[in-house]
């Protein structure tokens, strides 16, 4: 004999499962907290910085003319 089954608590079962499936998603895509994203940045800065310090010449923009002296 078949199981009886109450399509209401069924239908809310299954919209749970498809909730956490794509929570498990979301946590994967952005899974960094707050705390880490500002420590990436941070370190991000400070090697752009660190390489800026190390030029050996000063970058001339495309607007300014290198052999202009005036």
């Amino acid at each position: 004999m078949a199981e009886i089954v109450n399509l209401r608590r069924a239908r809310k079962a299954r919209t749970r499962v498809e909730a956490e499936q794509k929570a498990a998603e979301n946590r994967v895509r952005f899974g960094r907290t707050k705390g880490e994203r500002e420590r990436l940045a941070a370190e991000g800065e400070l090697a752009a910085r660190r390489v800026e310090g190390h030029r050996r010449e000063i970058a001339v923009s495309r607007d300014e003319d290198p052999s202009d002296k005036s």
